[in-house]
C-alpha cells in the first residue's frame, strides 16, 4: 500500500474519460491493491471520497468513507459514511429538485464553491467481489457519490459551479463569512 501524488486541476488527466474495469478483472489484485491505495490516499488527505483519475489511473473506480466530523466538510457533521469501493458505477438521479453544498476537491486544494446535484440518486456498482449493488441513496451521501463519480467522466465540481463568485479560497470564504456573521 501506497499514498499516491493527488493531481491537480490544470493536469490533463483529469480530463479524460476512466475506461470500465472489465467484469473478469474486478476483483483482481492490481484492483484490490489499487483501492488499497486509493483508501490510505484519501485518507493521508483527510478527504471523503477519492476517483482512480485523480491519482492518474485512468479505471472506472471510485473510494468513499468518511468518519463523523471531517474538519474539511461542515456539511458532514454527525454523518458517517461507511467505507466502500465501487467500480463501474452508474448513477441515475431520481428527483428533479437539487440541492445545494459548498464541495471542496482534493484535486482543487484550499478552495471550495457551491454546486448544486439532485439530491436523490440510485447508484449502481459492483464491488470487488464482483456482486452488482443498486441502492437509493439521498443528502451528502448522494453529493459524495456525484462529485466522486464525475472524475470519472473528466468533470470537476468547478465545472458545476452555480454561480462563478461563489467559488474561492477557503480562508477567504471563512474570513467572508464570519464577517457576515
Amino acid at each position: 500500500m501506497a499514498i499516491r501524488k493527488i493531481l491537480r486541476i490544470g493536469d490533463p488527466r483529469l480530463r479524460e474519460i476512466a475506461a470500465a474495469v472489465p467484469e473478469t478483472e474486478i476483483g483482481s489484485k492490481e484492483i484490490r491493491d489499487l483501492v488499497k491505495d486509493m483508501k490510505q490516499t484519501m485518507i493521508a488527505a483527510n478527504g471523503v471520497g477519492l476517483a482512480a483519475p485523480q491519482i492518474g489511473v485512468l479505471k472506472r473506480v471510485v473510494v468513499v468513507g468518511i468518519e463523523s466530523d471531517n474538519p474539511r466538510y461542515k456539511e458532514s457533521k454527525g454523518q458517517e459514511l461507511e467505507f466502500q469501493a465501487l467500480v463501474n458505477p452508474v448513477i441515475t438521479p431520481l428527483k428533479s429538485d437539487t440541492g445545494g453544498m459548498w464541495e471542496g476537491c482534493l484535486s482543487v486544494p484550499e478552495m471550495r464553491g457551491y454546486v448544486e446535484r439532485p439530491k436523490k440518486i440510485r447508484m449502481e456498482w459492483y464491488d470487488l467481489q464482483g456482486d452488482k449493488h443498486s441502492e437509493v441513496i439521498e443528502g451528502f451521501q448522494a453529493i459524495v457519490y456525484q462529485h466522486e463519480c464525475d472524475h470519472l467522466d473528466g468533470v470537476l465540481y468547478v465545472d458545476r459551479l452555480k454561480d462563478p463568485r461563489l467559488f474561492g479560497f477557503n480562508d477567504e470564504l471563512d474570513a467572508a463569512e464570519n464577517e457576515s456573521a
